[in-house]
């Protein structure tokens, strides 16, 4: 027996040190609120996937987070969610992209999993499947923002795609630092040693339509196997380049490195600073966040009483 343990981010970015407490504040609730969820279903017996999903729903429910509710806008205005989930222990998996109406995409990337013979549905055809199955549905209004328009006129006006938040121009609004920090993502194990891993974004700020990210990119943005499971956040491109998610696990099992040491070299080698982040558990309980942006929204409980909530390094 092994002790359970889970890790949850929000996105990993540039994050401004000096964050305003409006902006930060709200984040670090969030941030406790989704752990004592994942912690409470993980001390009454939940099974890991059952636990990451409940988690990201919660986040995906927070528009101050970049998914779901928070999925920041295309080029064209619009909203393009997308989700993945996995089971370790079966190495059954789910994902969806190009989501425009689901209330919940990390849900319907589920439902792929089950009630499918395939690992991935996009856009109309993920759409269809939702209603098909009475997946909750909403006019896709609901899900755009007046902060995310904001973020988009900012982003058209400099004729960028923001890839990682790094406001690499003094003219960019000062409050921008924080806008939408890349995906959310959570991992669990439990007692018995299975995991599970589970990611949802939006993508990013004035990214084409049709464009798709890490998240849903299983052995990218989310893995699980028998050793471990991870959920990655950052510049998805680089990421798919990286595998990074399945990184981690193959140094461990052909390395025979730790999950701290896996996790820091996969985002080591992911590409330069500013590129990405993880969360990841170990089979045995271990928990590793590591990331090469300035900073990460995160927060991890152990069996053992430890807990972290956390946005920049600790030293």
């Amino acid at each position: 027996m092994v002790g359970w343990a889970i890790a949850l981010h929000g996105g990993a970015g540039d994050i401004p040190i000096d964050l305003p407490d409006e902006r930060r504040i709200p984040r670090e609730i969030a941030l406790r609120h989704c752990l004592d969820i994942g912690v409470s279903a993980l001390k009454s017996g939940k099974s890991p996937l059952d636990v990451t999903e409940l988690v990201v729903r919660e986040l995906e429910n927070h528009p101050d987070f970049n998914a779901g509710k928070g999925s920041v806008l295309t080029t064209e205005g619009t909203v393009e969610m997308e989700a993945s989930i996995m089971d370790g222990k079966t190495k059954r998996c789910g994902a969806v992209s190009g989501l425009t109406t689901v209330v919940n995409p990390i849900s319907l990337a589920r439902l792929v999993m089950e009630k499918t013979p395939h690992i991935y549905l996009a856009f109309d055809a993920a759409e269809a499947f939702a209603r098909a199955n009475g997946v909750e549905t909403v006019e896709s209004s609901h899900f755009i923002t007046p902060e995310n328009i904001a973020r988009l006129k900012q982003a058209k006006e400099f004729n960028r795609v923001q890839l990682d938040y790094t406001a690499p121009t003094p003219k960019v609004p000062e409050n921008c630092g924080d806008s939408q920090i890349g995906t959310v993502g959570c991992v669990a194990v439990d007692s018995a040693g299975n995991l599970a891993s589970a990611t949802s974004t939006g993508g990013y700020v004035n990214k084409m339509v049709g464009r798709i990210g890490d998240t849903p990119v299983i052995g990218a943005g989310t893995y699980a196997n028998h050793l471990c499971a991870v959920s990655a956040t950052g510049k998805g491109e680089e990421i798919i380049r990286g595998t990074v998610a399945r990184d981690v696990a193959a140094l461990m099992e052909f390395k025979g490195l730790s999950l701290t040491e896996a996790a820091a070299y996969a985002v080591d080698q992911s590409g330069p600073r500013g590129t990405c982040g993880l969360v990841a558990v170990s089979a045995n309980g271990e928990v590793a966040m590591p990331f090469n942006t300035t900073g990460m929204f995160r927060a991890c409980a152990t069996e053992d009483g430890y807990t972290e909530i956390a946005i920049w390094p600790k030293n």
